[in-house]
């Protein structure tokens, strides 16, 4: 298996334009990873490069031991391992940013650990201790700390739980054990183009995942997203679908929906069909700071066609991207000039300040990692 080294990507990313190669070729011994050293002056293409260190801890008999850090490599698995055959797979996703100061911080992880611990409950998984995963994070992103980029790029962390126990009669049981692996990688922009405004395909047929799970961040509900979306992909040119069964607005297959004007910020409020974002929480307690008022209700499909202002997808791997047309099947409809809007500049570009360091912390949302 050849990967792409990480201490390559982000060497070439801070000084490529020097034409400087960082790290060294291994040998391709059987079962070893071969890092190659491309020339390249952008960031590797988003969740591409493995950053060399990850850390796992698994469960004996439903305990969970203890999380040991080691070089990234294969996970052995055993073929039967529920989440396989059963779909017991969850996971998150989070960022470590390189400030100005280059003081490397995680964002909001509390959340993200209290989030994968409802996924592993919907899951009936063994459940995580908030501290071992918390520790674990902290230890995947002290490791790797030279693999960090600098702005705009972050280090994403990858916590993955999957069900293990080897049966593969026990579709109407739980899997007994689990793995937790943390992995991470050096990452740019997730969306390709950068900052260009976003197409979204308003699908009012198909969910994207059943109501009851909605709030699962699980492998399974990214599935039933990939046929709508690959859909809206190759008919319309669209980047996201967002779903909104029955002609009530949910999220797309990734992120967050919001709608945007000069005053206020409204999305749909909470509930068991959708994701609860981390960085839709974010953007929503700042724009409350900065004097919008935010609604947090039921947005209709009729509403979306009337819109005069922004519209803009939340999310960790997104942060906070502008929405520039709807389409509705054969109509078009074009949010201001098609581009990205003034207040979800403005919104971005408060939440990368704090997680940079460039502006005051003032809700103690960000925590300092060191080697």
């Amino acid at each position: 298996m050849a990967v792409r080294s990480a201490a390559a990507a982000v060497a070439a990313s801070n000084d490529g334009q020097h034409g400087t190669q960082h790290g060294t070729q291994h040998g391709a011994e059987e079962g070893e990873i071969v890092t190659t050293q491309p020339d390249t002056t952008a960031l590797p293409a988003f969740g591409t490069v493995p950053a060399p260190v990850m850390v796992v801890a698994q469960t004996t008999d439903g305990v969970w031991g203890p999380a040991r850090a080691q070089p990234v490599d294969e996970l052995r698995i055993h073929p039967f391992a529920h989440a396989l055959h059963y779909g017991t797979a969850g996971f998150e996703g989070l960022k470590a940013h390189r400030g100005v100061d280059g003081v490397v911080r995680l964002f909001r992880h509390d959340r993200n650990i209290e989030r994968l611990r409802r996924t592993a409950q919907l899951l009936h998984l063994p459940l995580p201790p908030a501290e071992l995963v918390d520790a674990a994070i902290r230890e995947v992103v002290a490791a790797n700390l030279d693999v960090t980029p600098p702005a705009p790029g972050a280090l994403y962390v990858r916590p993955l739980l999957l069900g293990t126990e080897p049966n593969i009669g026990a579709a109407a049981a739980p899997s007994s054990d689990a793995l937790l692996a943390v992995l991470a990688s050096p990452v740019g922009d997730y969306f390709s183009g950068g900052g260009r405004a976003l197409t979204l395909l308003i699908e009012t047929d198909r969910p994207r995942t059943t109501p009851q799970f909605g709030e699962a961040k699980a492998g399974a509900n990214y599935a039933q997203a990939l046929t709508p979306t690959l859909e809206a992909r190759a008919r319309y040119g669209a980047d996201q679908v967002l779903f909104a069964p029955d002609g009530e607005v949910q999220e797309t297959g990734a992120a967050n929906f919001l709608l945007l004007d000069d005053d206020r910020v409204v999305t749909r409020a909470l509930d068991s069909t959708f994701l609860h974002g981390v960085t839709r929480d974010a953007v929503l307690t700042l724009a409350r700071d900065l004097g919008y008022r935010v609604e947090e209700r039921t947005v209709t499909v009729d509403e979306l066609r009337t819109w005069d202002g922004e519209a803009a997808l939340s999310g960790t791997a997104a942060v906070l991207a502008g929405v520039g047309r709807l389409v509705f099947g054969d109509d078009t409809v074009t949010l201001g000039d098609g581009g990205v809007g003034p207040t979800t500049t403005r919104l971005r570009d408060a939440l990368q300040a704090i997680q940079r360091g460039e502006a005051a912390d003032v809700h103690g949302w960000t925590e300092p990692v060191n080697g």
